[in-house]
């Protein structure tokens, strides 16, 4: 006997209850919490029974067989449930630990889900859904610091919303401001105000025409097009530039 519990706490696994044949059964949460409750009080009554109906009439059809469960105790919640039996399933086996021992408690041989009569559904919901109030209820709590000095309540460098971090500004893009959309003005009263323009410097960015003359850059750009030269290269490079037929009018204004 020394021997076999030596071999069990060296990692191997005790299979005497290996073929019991032994229930699976998923049962609601609060009747599992109960039942966890009752198992470690003195009470001597059972906290529940398994009640077995056959169908004489229907002796082969596994339809006519039902379980129901009874509870015992007003804690439970619903007193009574319905066991759905279940054959076709994958084998399994149950196992258990105690001070490092592992054995096999048995193979399943049915498997249950466990849920309310249609009678209870009213009252299993209601307490579904206390159960979902009270975890949804944050449980606040005061708590006295013993040094009042504060000391332990300074902000360290470099936090969030004290200190900004070199990554951190880093990361930060600038926000554009956001461009008002321009009106088009007269196309003979916009060629009025960029000769006038031409007249005070000779060469202009499309950037400036646009803050100049508070006009679309694309219908801006058309103007363009007809009275001036762009620049690609050299030392105006970017510019417009009136074309040369432009130029001598706006050098000669009285000229016919």
């Amino acid at each position: 006997m020394e021997e076999e519990n030596s071999d069990i706490n060296n990692g191997t696994v005790d299979t005497g209850k290996a073929e019991r044949s032994v229930w699976l059964m998923k049962c609601p949460l609060v009747i599992s919490n109960s039942w966890q409750s009752r198992a470690s009080s003195s009470d001597p009554q059972p906290v529940s029974k398994v009640v077995l109906s056959l169908d004489p009439l229907r002796p082969d059809d596994p339809s006519a067989v039902q379980f129901t469960m009874e509870m015992n105790g007003s804690d439970m919640g619903p007193r009574s449930y319905s066991l759905n039996m279940f054959k076709d399933f994958v084998p399994m086996s149950i196992f258990s630990e105690s001070q490092g021992r592992v054995a096999v408690e048995g193979k399943v041989e049915h498997k249950f889900d466990m849920k309310p009569h249609n009678e209870n559904f009213e009252e299993y919901g209601r307490l579904c859904r206390e159960r979902t109030n009270k975890s949804m209820i944050k449980n606040r709590q005061i708590q006295v610091i013993d040094n009042d000095r504060g000391v332990h309540m300074r902000p360290m460098p470099g936090l969030v919303g004290f200190g900004s971090s070199a990554k951190e500004k880093k990361k930060t893009a600038p926000v554009k401001p956001v461009e008002m959309k321009r009106t088009r003005r007269d196309r003979g009263e916009l060629e009025d105000i960029m000769f006038k323009l031409f007249e005070r410097k000779p060469n202009w960015a499309l950037k400036q025409l646009v803050q100049e003359t508070d006009q679309p850059a694309q219908f801006l750009k058309e103007i363009l097009n007809e009275l001036c030269v762009y620049n690609k290269r050299g030392t105006n490079q970017g510019t417009y530039e009136l074309k040369p037929e432009y130029k001598k009018a706006v050098d000669n204004p009285g000229a016919d």
